[in-house]
């Protein structure tokens, strides 16, 4: 059996481990147990609860936001929207608890194509075919990211439904939910789902994932990894 996204059910017994169980016995993170399940349920490839001082919020992040990505200023959930690296260090300090959720989509990519996928709209060397591939991957990746952030968002409203009311959650890359986001007058027209890019406020994905014990893998070499973060007070 498998859950919505394909992944074998058999992983839910991953946070079952003993080293994992005497981490949350330890940290009193057992309560949490219902979101681990639950995002395993919802398409999760591994899910773990972490103390928040293994979030790892860096300005560099950021920076890499600002310096090489064409999404940079298109929506509310990126920069210069977004809080900063400083401010949300701040906010992830007033939390206890973080769900760290790594999902692995069915979107895959050979080698000579993902070389290409930042550029192929522009740079106009790139052929025709790997034009047509990168394309296909993005808009694969966009159907995937979807059902990721709805899964996300299920799990932040399972949570606040047990009573941790200041749940919140973050979902990875640029928002995708309007063909132009209302930038202009800043009013977000999908609040109930639009949520901030993981990297927009600074977590570095890959240090956590490390803090986290799940394994991050870049670049991709198979299917593309998506990964995603509840704060719980």
């Amino acid at each position: 059996m498998t859950n919505r996204l394909g992944i074998p059910l058999n992983v839910i017994n991953r946070y079952l481990q003993p080293e994992a169980v005497k981490y949350m016995s330890e940290n009193g993170a057992e309560k949490f147990d219902f979101l681990i399940k639950l995002a395993i349920e919802k398409g999760a490839s591994y899910a773990k609860i972490i103390t928040t001082d293994k979030v790892v919020v860096e300005d560099r992040v950021v920076l890499k936001c600002r310096v090489g990505c064409n999404h940079y200023g298109e929506t509310l959930a990126c920069p210069p929207y977004t809080p900063t690296a400083e401010q949300f260090r701040k906010i992830v300090s007033e939390y206890s608890y973080a769900l760290f959720i790594k999902f692995t989509t069915s979107v895959s990519v050979d080698t000579k194509v993902y070389k290409h996928l930042m550029t192929y709209q522009t740079d106009a060397a790139i052929s025709q075919d790997i034009k047509e591939k990168a394309a296909k991957f993005w808009q694969n990746w966009k159907d995937d990211k979807y059902r990721i952030l709805q899964s996300v968002v299920d799990l932040e409203k399972a949570a606040m439904k047990q009573g941790y009311s200041l749940a919140v959650s973050f979902a990875s890359g640029h928002c995708q939910l309007c063909d132009k986001c209302n930038t202009q007058t800043g009013i977000c027209r999908h609040p109930e789902l639009a949520r901030w890019s993981n990297d927009a406020v600074g977590v570095n994905m890959k240090k956590t994932a490390a803090n986290a014990g799940i394994e991050f893998t870049f670049p991709v070499t198979k299917n593309a990894d998506s990964f995603a973060l509840l704060l719980i007070d």
